[in-house]
Parts: C-alpha cells; sequence; structure tokens
C-alpha cells in the first residue's frame, strides 16, 4: 500500500485520545474479529476506545477477547472516526448520523472510497488480514488477544481457508498470529464447527424451499421461517455457504426477508463468475464471488428483480468464464455488503 497512506494513519491515531471504531450492521466474524483486533490494540496504548456495532454481537462471537466493550451506539465524545469492513456508509447503520469517518479500513472490491482517508485493499481475504499485515506500521501492537479477533477475522471469511482467494501471505499471517498466542482449532471449532438447533431448523426450511433457473440456485427465508425455526437473527445462519458447494451450479442467491417491505439478498458465485456488479446495481456490493443487498419491496417482487438481473449477468458472463478455478469455494462477505 502507499507509505503516505500508512503514514497519514499513524500521525492520526498519534494525535488522537478518544477514539471510534464502527462497522457494519449484522456483523459477521470479519467485522468483529477486526473491529475488537484494532480496539484492544489502541487500548493497550492508553487511547479511549468506543467500539460500536448498531446490532451489537452475536451470541456466537461473545467468546472473544474485549466483546463485553461492543456497545450499539456513540456514548461520548471522539476526535478520531474509523469505519472498518464497510463497503459504503450507509451499511453502518447510521452510527455517525452522516458524519464522513476520518479513517475508512476495508477489504471489498466495491468499497465507495468514503473516508477522509481511505485504506481498501481488496487483495486482502478479510479486513482483519488487511490490519495484521499494516498495524505495526500504525504503530499498534497485536498480543495475544488481539491476535485472537483477528486469526477469527480470517478464518471466518475464507471458511476456514478454503476459498480460492487465499494465498500463502494469508496463511503466513495466519501463522504469525497463532505464534503471538491464537488458537486456531478453538476459534475453527466456534465459528465453523458448531451450529444451534434453531440454525440447523432454519437451514431446513431453506432447503425445502431450494429452487434452481437454468444455472442459478435460489432459496428463500420468511419471517414466518425464522418464527418457525426459533431462529432470533434476520440472518441466513450461513446457509448460503452451504449453497455454493452445490455442484453444477454457477451462482446462488439466498432471499432473507426482514420485515414485509424489505428484503436481504446474498449472492454466492463459483470463482470465474462475478456477482458484485449485480449487487451494485441495486446499491449494494460485495466481492466478485460473494455480494450482498438490502430492497424495499415484497419478498415475490424482490424475487423476480433479483433473478431476472442475475440471469441477464449469467448470460453476459458466459462467454468470457474463466473455468482455471472450478471447483474452489468462493470467497464470503457480509454485504461487503453480503
Amino acid at each position: 500500500m502507499n507509505p503516505i497512506l500508512n503514514n497519514q494513519i499513524r500521525e492520526l491515531i498519534e494525535r488522537s485520545q478518544n477514539i471510534l471504531l464502527v462497522a457494519h450492521v449484522r456483523p459477521d466474524g470479519d467485522c468483529i474479529g477486526s473491529v475488537l483486533g484494532m480496539g484492544l490494540s489502541l487500548l493497550s496504548l492508553g487511547k479511549n476506545v468506543q467500539l460500536v456495532l448498531r446490532d451489537g454481537i452475536p451470541g456466537g462471537f461473545r467468546h472473544l477477547p474485549g466483546s463485553e466493550l461492543i456497545t450499539r451506539k456513540v456514548t461520548g465524545p471522539y476526535d478520531l472516526s474509523i469505519v472498518l469492513d464497510s463497503s459504503d456508509l450507509n451499511r453502518i447503520g447510521g452510527v455517525l448520523d452522516g458524519n464522513i469517518p476520518d479513517i475508512n479500513i476495508d477489504h471489498h472490491i466495491t468499497n465507495l472510497d468514503f473516508g477522509k482517508v481511505n485504506f481498501v485493499n481488496p487483495q486482502c481475504v478479510a479486513t482483519a488480514e488487511l490490519l495484521a499485515k499494516y498495524m505495526g506500521q500504525w504503530g499498534l501492537t497485536i498480543n495475544k488477544d488481539v491476535a485472537t479477533n483477528l486469526l477469527n477475522g480470517i478464518i471466518t471469511d475464507t471458511i476456514g481457508f478454503r476459498t480460492s482467494n487465499v494465498t500463502p501471505e494469508t496463511l503466513k499471517i495466519a501463522a504469525e498470529l497463532m505464534e503471538k498466542g491464537a488458537h486456531l482449532d478453538d476459534l475453527y471449532y466456534k465459528a465453523l464447527g458448531s451450529n444451534s438447533l434453531q440454525a440447523a431448523s432454519l437451514w431446513g426450511r431453506g432447503l425445502v424451499n431450494l429452487q434452481q433457473d437454468g444455472r442459478i440456485v435460489y432459496t428463500t427465508l420468511t419471517l414466518k421461517d425464522r418464527h418457525q425455526a426459533k431462529y432470533i437473527g434476520n440472518d441466513d445462519a450461513d446457509l448460503i455457504n452451504f449453497l455454493s458447494s452445490i455442484e453444477d451450479f454457477d451462482m446462488c442467491i439466498i432471499f432473507i426477508q426482514q420485515s414485509s417491505s424489505k428484503v436481504k439478498v446474498s449472492w454466492r458465485a463459483k470463482p470465474g463468475w462475478n456477482v458484485s456488479q449485480i449487487a451494485l446495481q441495486f446499491g449494494g456490493g460485495g466481492h466478485p464471488a460473494a455480494a450482498g443487498v438490502e430492497i424495499d419491496g415484497a419478498m415475490q417482487d424482490v424475487l423476480q428483480k433479483i433473478l431476472t438481473a442475475t440471469k441477464a449477468a449469467h448470460m453476459q458472463q458466459s462467454g468470457s468464464f474463466d473455468k482455471s478455478h472450478e471447483g474452489i469455494y468462493p470467497p464470503p462477505t457480509e454485504l461487503g455488503t453480503d
């Protein structure tokens, strides 16, 4: 990355005492790991730090060091604001009241460079990887607790190092975090190896609703589905990552009803295909192989609109599809949306 940017971020951190860290709504493992990792490192420097996630922290990540520090809203003054792992300002749920953040740190290819200083690297598999790579240049140290959070972010955003964007450098960074005390086995099991009965029940309903249209597979999760499964979240319990493993399909979509007039849409694509531009059409974003958006409208209306756009994009991309990475899992994202 540009050394001038590194120096800018370091100087901003050094001269600030009250720092606000914010990330996207419906936080995933990378979002949470990045906020906690950077936040704990700033706290170790004696900074006053607020860690704000509008939707709070899901139960599955409350084992992470510092998770009790997460709040849902800004509670005091700050002289430096940093947004992490968010492709656009709308993704943070209005926490900044429309104010432009001082620093925008992210790894999504669809990031809109909405900060005063933008440190965006789509080559990193996770924002947590970006932080692990550059925090030292910003004067921040990585101890055991920081390393644990950053490794959690990398593990979750690569589905356990199985995505096609994992590089030798990713594995080296993960090894360095382990050397600092992070436990790979424990983090892997808690993030990817366990699920609640309610999540399993939700999966069942989504799989019953599974449909195909050519080389596209899709399903729906309604408010009724979540209620019957007794699933308290408003997400898909990671069902989308399972759908992406189905053979003989190029793209998959899941429609998750948020209310009677709002639907969350998540895409996954096999390597070589690009769904981020479809999401961008509707105000979302993400990665070529994983993207998402929230759309106002009834479930069936949104489904037809998105399916039509996805089929058009699939047809357009068919002539130039690169098969060199067939069979490799695509990277997930949180709406980079997702």
